[in-house]
This record gives structure tokens, C-alpha cells and sequence, in this order.
């Protein structure tokens, strides 16, 4: 099913708001020499959840940043919230997801031209499986 206006249009405000906190907190945090951004915010046709899809760069430092990312999610909830109580009622539930869309590219990138020893496109169980949300 597509997205109505009202889910893209608040999904926007989310996504540029917690980009913000996120830069926020890791600035606090002392991490400067990692890149973050959000690739994406898919909002419920109900407005409850939003499901925030987290691009972290260096690859080697994504998967502790997101486990931090989630264990303070009820901060980042409420830094969001009030930056949006002038457009929201009430403010969805976070989930995090990280968005290895830009490696899945990247390793498929190489596979084409050949820098892989071995060939996935003969052997599919080379690339990592997608996990669909």
C-alpha cells in the first residue's frame, strides 16, 4: 500500500528532526568522526509507529552507535516531540533500523565488476540476505 501526503509529509518532519538530535547527541557524546544521517522515515497509516531507517558512517562503528541510538530512544522521542508539538498531536514510537542499503549496493557494485573472487551473481548466497520491514 502507498503512502498517503499526511505520512510523507510527517515522515519529512521526522526525519529532519531526528537527524538534528541524532548530530545533537553524538556531538554531547564526543563521537566526531562518524557521519550519520536518516535515509528514511515510514510512518503507520495510524500515526503510532515510525520506523526510522539510520545510515552511520564508518560501517565498523554502525552497529554500536545504532545499539546506543535505541538504548536512548526515549530521549531522542522526547527531543523530537518537543520540536514537533506545534505539528504533531502525539508523537509516534520510535523503532531503529540501520540502513545497510548503501553496503548491499556497494558489494553488488564490485560483484559487477568482477573485484569479488567469486561470482555471486552464480552463487547468491555471497550477498548478505535484506531483511524486509
Amino acid at each position: 500500500m502507498e503512502e498517503t501526503n499526511r505520512q510523507k509529509k510527517i515522515g519529512g518532519v521526522l526525519q529532519k528532526d531526528l537527524t538534528d538530535v541524532i548530530q545533537e547527541e553524538l556531538r554531547k557524546a564526543g563521537e566526531n568522526r562518524v557521519i550519520v544521517s536518516v535515509s528514511k522515515v515510514r510512518v503507520t497509516t495510524d500515526l503510532s509507529i515510525a520506523k526510522a531507517y539510520i545510515s552511520i558512517f564508518p560501517n565498523e562503528k554502525a552497529k554500536p552507535i545504532l545499539e546506543e541510538l535505541k538504548s536512548i530512544k526515549s530521549q531522542l522521542k522526547h527531543q523530537i516531540a518537543l520540536r514537533t508539538k506545534n505539528q504533531l498531536r502525539k508523537m509516534p514510537d520510535l523503532s531503529l533500523f540501520l540502513d545497510d542499503s548503501l553496503e548491499h549496493i556497494d558489494s553488488i557494485e564490485k560483484a559487477v565488476k568482477g573485484d569479488e573472487e567469486e561470482d555471486p551473481i552464480k552463487n547468491p548466497d555471497l550477498l548478505d540476505k535484506r531483511k524486509k520491514s
